[in-house]
């Protein structure tokens, strides 16, 4: 994702070899209107105080060691009891994992953003105590202008305007993507969004973004602008395939939280700086964190269906109180006991699959036209991207850029002709390297006869990422509650607001510990989601 603005200045201070990154000041997410904020605030508190109550802590077996099972994992040991995380990698992170190379450079499983309008996320960093890891960035969206190689186009939020008058003020005093015609024409039909809220927003899953639009008498060219080059960075997808629920939630955050849209960076690679002190916290409070601990079987009881333990892949047997999966959904389709797949609950499973993506990681020789942030490619391949030179501290370099860039879509299910996960590394470099040439003539050559060099590449593919958001999807997902009494579901597929997200996976963590914690509690827990008629009808 590349970061270059015409006529920016670089927001970091050189001093010889040493980057120091020119970020911006934490917003105030704790305040009385933030109400999403507060929410998150009062489960965490809800959590910590149930562990008063604990007389004997229960054994919580967690399956999987990415952000949903280190969340659900740091709020089981927060109200009081023993989690046993088992991450079947070599690294804590699963969807944000990351490893060394032979030169010692970070490689992502992803590019991962962090918005203001996270507000799960933001407890959590608060909790830990890491707030300082987060590189906040200036409050805005950029853009890549494809008519214009090599320039870019700002929506600017003026930080003395609060919500939801900072985004108009974005929108209207941009002329660079929308007329104003095209602007009034985009405004109209957000205000049954803003009316009917989360219902409306729900309501909307069943549509399409291109189908919404022309339903709505939206102009084409506010999907061409805007609504692919987000929905390819949201969920990975275009937006002929996209949920427009997806659009609208995030839409409807930016709208009404004032820095909901504001954008930080972590200061260095996820397994350390973050998956590292969730998995402290909760073995500090008694529970346990495996990696290299891959499960083979769930193990049931041939007549109530309950879990009586774990089979790992190397033959040792795992048991606790209560079992939580945070696998990813296709990961727990596989494994999924035999006795379970008649039920209705998990049969509805078969509805969603993760959605693929490539991440990419350029290596140049130089450094290209520094800009500290995110940038919206507008590329029929490339989503977002950032040089990680300029945004991240770890990664600080002032001599060279490295670029990593969210390759998407790379499916048919994602609206791409070309099944891009098949391809080679070299493949999609070379496209890669094409694309950025379209965009960035001045710098980037694709054959590397001129201009910055190629030093090396790293290519990561992820064939089954956060669930596919393709339309329809919300009513299949299930709660974190399932109808076994010892077993709870965790993971962005699940049913929470924030869709497939890091944001998601936490709060998908937070609400599965929360099931656990009121049932050891004795208290009544959120019920099981009601499954839709037609699995009903099967059994």
């Amino acid at each position: 994702h590349r970061c270059h603005v015409a006529g920016a200045v670089s927001a970091r201070s050189r001093r010889g070899a040493v980057v120091v990154a020119g970020d911006y000041p934490t917003p105030d997410l704790d305040t009385p209107n933030n109400r999403n904020y507060q929410e998150a605030k009062a489960l965490s508190a809800k959590l910590a105080a149930s562990a008063a109550s604990v007389t004997t802590p229960q054994r919580v077996v967690v399956i999987g060691g990415g952000l949903a099972g280190l969340s659900c994992a740091k709020y089981l040991a927060d109200a009081g009891h023993h989690p046993v995380v088992l991450e079947r990698g070599a690294v804590l992170g699963g969807k944000v994992a990351a490893w060394q190379d032979k030169d010692g450079d970070w490689i992502e499983t992803g590019l991962h953003i962090f918005f203001g309008a996270y507000p799960n996320m933001m407890n959590l960093f608060k909790e830990l105590g890491i707030e300082d890891r987060l590189q906040w960035k200036e409050h805005a969206m950029t853009f890549a202008m494809q008519e214009n190689p090599g320039e870019f186009t700002k929506f600017n939020f003026p930080p003395a305007l609060p919500a939801p008058f900072n985004m108009a003020y974005a929108i209207l005093t941009n002329d660079k993507m929308l007329t104003w015609v095209e602007k009034l024409r985009t405004g109209a039909p957000l205000v049954p969004m803003l009316v009917g809220g989360q219902d409306y927003i729900d309501a909307q899953d069943e549509l399409d973004v291109q189908t919404w639009m022309k339903k709505n008498f939206m102009p084409e060219r506010v999907r061409e602008e805007l609504f692919i080059a987000m929905g390819k960075a949201l969920d990975f997808i275009d937006s002929d395939k996209l949920s427009m629920t997806v659009i609208l939630t995030a839409m409807n955050r930016f709208i009404n939280e004032t820095h909901g849209s504001k954008t930080a960076f972590l200061d260095g690679n996820q397994p350390d700086r973050l998956c590292a002190p969730m998995a402290a916290h909760a073995i500090e409070r008694g529970g346990e964190v495996r990696t290299g601990a891959g499960l083979k079987k769930i193990l049931v009881d041939n007549v109530s269906g309950e879990v009586v333990g774990l089979e790992l892949v190397g033959g040792e047997v795992v048991t606790g109180d209560h079992y939580v999966s945070a696998m990813p959904v296709d990961a727990l389709k596989l494994l999924l006991p035999k006795k379970w797949a008649p039920m209705p609950f998990f049969k509805q499973l078969n509805e969603l699959e993760g959605i693929p993506v490539i991440n990419v990681h350029l290596w140049f020789d130089r450094k290209l036209l520094p800009y500290d942030g995110l940038v919206f490619s507008r590329s029929p391949l490339l989503s977002v991207y950032a040089d990680m030179s300029e945004c991240c501290k770890e990664y600080a370099s002032d001599e060279k850029s490295m670029l990593e860039l969210v390759f998407a879509p790379c499916s048919e299910l994602a609206g791409s002709d070309v099944n891009w996960i098949g391809k080679s590394d070299e493949e999609i470099v070379h496209a890669t390297l094409t694309e950025l040439e379209r965009l960035f003539p001045t710098e980037i050559s694709a054959d590397g006869s001129s201009k910055a060099k190629l030093l090396k590449h790293a290519v990561v593919k992820t064939p089954r990422s956060v669930y596919a958001a393709i339309p329809g999807r919300n009513k299949y997902r299930p709660s974190q509650a399932t109808p076994l009494a010892n077993f709870t579901l965790a993971g962005d597929f699940t049913y929470q607001k924030f869709l497939g997200s890091m944001e998601g996976a936490v709060l998908s963590g937070k609400l599965a510990a929360e099931v656990v914690s009121d049932k050891a509690a004795g208290r009544s827990c959120k019920p099981v989601k009601e499954v839709v008629a037609q699995y009903l009808q099967e059994v």
